[in-house]
């Protein structure tokens, strides 16, 4: 990995940490809209991938690994922030999709139903569901949410808001009573989703609905769960 002056073999360093990118980038993917590329991610990681080879000082302390991780991440963040992946309309909508459950909640005592939500969104079952999807696509956490991750060094495991939640210890408790909140099969999608590592094609053919439903399901879930923890 060195040089006869002790410096990195940039070649070797490159070609062992290019998976590290893929990694970065897929789990990333999950956090954001669909419509972000997953290449563009990769692209802009390899970019920072580089920037770390160019950079790193092993007099800093830190290993290569950390190092090039903190880089790697850091480029596909400001390539996110860089682009209006999530339209105003969608964050409008999400906004307003939180202060319908919360209130719903509140008056029902229970979580609500989809019909029930629709209804008081003003919209037919169909587009409700449709606009589920614009909401997720499957956007889980705000860029500056991700940041602020990366900049703690917190890392959940679960790839996703608000799970991140689980790993604060003062938070368990809530975040364990919000989850048993959840209707039955938000609850199931949730574990096979997070737990079980399935992808939600996979899901959708063990609760028997279509891929798209269970996107649907999972911003519905995630949202209801968002809200529990803010309170």
């Amino acid at each position: 990995m060195y040089t006869a002056q002790g410096k990195l073999k940039s070649s070797e360093l490159l070609e062992q940490y290019l998976p590290l990118v893929r990694r970065h980038a897929l789990e990333l993917k999950t956090r954001v809209p669909a419509n972000v590329d997953l290449d563009d991610l990769i692209q802009a990681g390899s970019i920072g991938l580089l920037d770390a080879l160019a950079r790193y000082d092993t007099a800093q302390g830190a290993t290569f690994g950390t190092f090039a991780s903190q880089r790697i991440r850091g480029a596909m963040i400001d390539e996110l922030r860089s682009r209006d992946w999530a339209p105003r309309s969608v964050r409008r909508n999400a906004r307003a999709l939180k202060g319908v459950i919360r209130r719903l909640e509140q008056a029902l005592g229970r979580p609500p139903e989809e019909r029930e939500i629709a209804q008081a969104m003003d919209l037919p079952l169909e587009q409700y569901r449709q606009l589920l999807l614009d909401i997720n696509g499957c956007q889980l956490m705000p860029i500056e949410e991700i940041a602020e991750d990366d900049a703690s060094g917190v890392s959940s495991g679960y790839g996703a808001s608000p799970f991140v939640e689980l790993l604060q210890e003062r938070n368990r408790e809530r975040f364990v009573k919000a989850l048993d909140a959840l209707p039955e099969r938000e609850r199931l999608l949730l574990a096979l989703y997070y737990q079980e590592k399935l992808n939600f094609k996979e899901i959708g053919a063990v609760i028997g609905v279509s891929e798209s439903r269970v996107c649907q399901l999972h911003s519905q879930a995630v949202s209801r769960l968002r809200d529990a923890l803010a309170d």
